[in-house]
């Protein structure tokens, strides 16, 4: 499809990926480690950093154009934007680059997020802005921490459903045996069993310690270019076959609290959206990455995104169905809960190096996968594919 015809579908291609290391803590700032991904992720794609001329990442991103632009020698900007709500804006940078490229604004795009979430503040002690308007509504009832918000929509969830801790668990476990096969994720050496699991301290009961993602330093970024230009790149494209973004009629944030439904969340809009700009189907999907800053936000992302029926994703992790070989692979770098936690961005290189087959724990075959983002908030999701 030629920039400017007026659809997304595999119009644009990721070509580049990079990142720095992932650990507790790092020495760099946050703006030293945004410029080594960055970098990283042109020289991946063959891409000089003085054809740069889109950039997008999240409002919460410390690191701004300006700084960027400068420190990598990038050439004249001619589309740039930051998409809000934390976690659930990862998608949503690749889908800006891509509309703006396919529209005829830019060329050569690069999203990225950096963080010192492992080393630095956690955004909820800043005491002077815990109040913004749906906070009032929760925060002085105890809801501090998203953990607790969303361990209210699990504590519902599993009293709806009948689902339970073991179903909670096969997610964690999907996620850290793939960190246990990654070198470069965080609890690559730490295997996790059933007994540390259930004998975890609580973090906001009924989400143990292995329920929440971890707290990461890191940084990383990807390129975005026509697919056109695509071909002339140094790897293999992945094209972005379709894109969403969701904030559904009367949504509040994490609680979901004036929905009819809480527990159908963001995810579910996104997918409509998703599907019906798709030749997919979630039938079609060989391997996904799904948001998991919390394990229950997977069983919800499982429904929401159609790969099993309402009150049903629990059942769909039995039987090894989120490991390599099951029915859908997950997370398979390790994602939030075991690789690293960079606001879901690790999510979409991972869905790259599937597609590029050279993952640590590469689906065979691997054609189409899903990357989504934070399940809870205003969301967003890719469709990719080879």
């Amino acid at each position: 499809m030629a920039a400017g015809s007026g659809g997304l579908k595999d119009a644009t291609a990721l070509v580049g990926i990079g990142q720095t290391p992932f650990a507790k803590r790092l020495p760099e700032d946050e703006r030293t480690l945004a410029c080594r991904a960055v970098l990283a992720a042109l020289d991946d794609a063959g891409i000089a950093p003085g054809e740069v001329d889109a950039l997008a990442s999240y409002t919460m991103e410390e690191t701004d154009e300006v700084e960027l632009a400068k420190a990598c020698g990038f050439g004249d900007l001619t589309f740039f934007s930051k998409v809000g709500f934390g976690g659930g804006g990862s998608c949503a940078t690749v889908a800006h680059l891509a509309a703006a490229i396919t529209a005829g604004q830019a060329s050569v795009g690069v999203a990225w997020r950096s963080r010192k979430r492992g080393s630095g503040p956690r955004p909820w002690t800043n005491t002077t802005v815990q109040l913004p308007t749906p906070a009032q509504w929760t925060r002085p009832y105890g809801l501090l921490r998203p953990a607790d918000e969303i361990a209210m929509l699990t504590r519902r969830y599993l009293h709806e459903y009948g689902a339970t801790r073991d179903h909670l668990f096969n997610v964690a476990l999907a996620c850290r045996n793939r960190a246990n096969q990654n070198p470069a994720a965080i609890m690559y050496d730490r295997p996790l069993t059933r007994e540390m699991y259930m004998t975890s301290r609580w973090i906001s009961e009924p989400l143990c310690l292995f329920d929440n993602c971890l707290e990461t330093d890191g940084a990383l970024a990807c390129v975005v270019v026509s697919a056109e230009r695509a071909r002339d790149c140094r790897r293999r494209p992945v094209y972005v076959h379709a894109a969403a973004q969701s904030l559904p009629a009367q949504h509040h944030g994490m609680v979901n609290y004036w929905n009819d439904d809480p527990l159908t969340g963001p995810a579910w809009s996104a997918a409509r959206h998703l599907w019906k700009h798709s030749d997919l189907a979630p039938e079609d999907i060989d391997v996904a990455q799904i948001y998991d800053a919390f394990t229950p936000l997977v069983l919800l992302s499982l429904e929401g995104y159609g790969f099993c029926g309402r009150g049903e994703g629990g059942a769909f992790t039995e039987g090894g169905a989120l490991e390599t070989g099951g029915l859908l692979p997950l997370n398979t770098g390790g994602g939030g809960l075991s690789e690293a936690y960079v606001h879901g961005f690790n999510l979409i290189n991972e869905g790259v190096r599937q597609l590029r087959g050279t993952s640590t724990a590469q689906v065979p075959g691997a054609a189409a996968c899903l990357v989504t983002a934070g399940e809870g908030v205003p969301t967003s999701a890719l469709l990719l594919r080879s």
